[in-house]
């Protein structure tokens, strides 16, 4: 396994972090420690997840996947680095707490719920899942303003009360999730005013069919020093190539979830079908090509993978030492060219 540091931090991850949104729907308690046994005898040291997983969001099931890993990190926590996230606004998840905000109180009452289920003193880092303010993310297109917005511009409060946090030693580290370059910059810019310290990775979305990072946030990756955690590195599983054809996999999450229907766009599967002509031709699977793509840049702290089955989640680990040629990477940047971004 290939490790790094979080930025600005002694703690070494691997490049390759589980992602567990899955453990308590698609997968039962047993199947995650399975999952968490596996990943750790494969080096990796990373472990990723929210208070209000499993996905999709349901009340029946919100917290079940820090449960499932807390039960087994009892065991295990001097093995792992270990980060979650607190919800924010949305009115779907008001099951999760009262306020559900980034409050000095939200934000105090989240971590100890989640240190609770994790069955841990600390958590290495510790996000904000997505912007409380009106913005685009996920996948949303098309910037819209609106002035009667009741928002409250408060990054120097959250930043305080997420240090107030770090000082009492429940958390190590922060990072924000789903946030926009303008967002990125407040935090780092409010961070240096404070002389408190500013976040260390940004968890978005970052796939072969999804390269909006780059277009501005790589840019601040690279000159703040914050890392990219990318999630959906597979587009729900689209880059798996198993949905071509038109194919319906029983139990697949696109067919279990149509409403998750995020990366199913104009373009998908035809760029899909040529990234995997391309990765048959070099004998690799589109898996393998699409995780060892993100693996090989340099704004990249760690991919986060996750999968329903072990034999998914093999595979998915195995391209942690595939490294591809300037001929495959020329390849995949023309193929990118002719279908740019069609699942942001």
């Amino acid at each position: 396994m290939k490790f790094t540091f979080l930025p600005n931090t002694d703690l070494k991850v691997s490049k390759i972090c589980l992602g567990t949104m899955t453990f308590g729907q698609q997968n039962t308690e047993k199947d995650a420690h399975e999952q968490l046994n596996y990943a750790i005898s494969q080096g990796i040291n990373f472990i990723d997840t929210a208070e209000m997983y499993s996905v999709p969001g349901r009340k029946e099931t919100q917290g079940s996947t820090e449960r499932y890993i807390g039960s087994w990190l009892k065991d295990n926590r001097d093995q792992v680095v270990l980060a979650t996230k607190i919800a924010g606004p949305n009115p779907s998840f008001s099951y999760i707490r009262e306020e559900l905000n980034f409050s000095k109180e939200s934000i105090k009452s989240a971590i100890e719920s989640s240190l609770k289920r994790l069955q841990t003193d600390y958590i290495d880092l510790y996000q904000l899942h997505w912007p409380e303010r009106k913005t685009n993310f996920f996948g949303e297109r098309n910037y819209k303003h609106s002035d009667s917005e009741k928002w409250n511009d408060n990054f120097a409060e959250i930043i305080e009360s997420l240090n107030e946090s770090i000082k009492q030693g429940k958390i190590r580290n922060y990072g924000v999730s789903n946030e926009t370059s303008w967002g990125l910059m407040r935090y780092a810019e409010e961070s240096r005013k404070l002389q408190l310290p500013k976040p260390i990775t940004i968890q978005n979305p970052y796939s072969l069919l999804n390269r909006t990072f780059e277009m501005n946030l790589a840019e601040i990756s690279h000159r703040e020093n914050i890392g990219l955690l990318a999630y959906s590195p597979l587009a729900f599983g689209i880059l798996s190539g198993k949905y071509l054809g038109g194919n319906k996999p029983e139990n697949s999450r696109l067919i279990l979830f149509p409403q998750m229907a995020r990366y199913n766009k104009v373009n998908t599967e035809k760029a899909t079908q040529l990234y995997f002509n391309l990765a048959a031709k070099n004998g690799l699977s589109l898996p393998q090509m699409a995780l060892a793509y993100l693996l090989q840049k340099p704004f990249l702290t760690s991919v986060i993978i996750g999968a329903t089955k072990m034999e998914q989640l093999k595979e998915n680990i195995s391209s942690w030492n595939i490294e591809l040629s300037e001929e495959i990477i020329k390849e995949i940047e023309v193929i990118s060219e002719k279908y740019p971004n069609p699942t942001p």
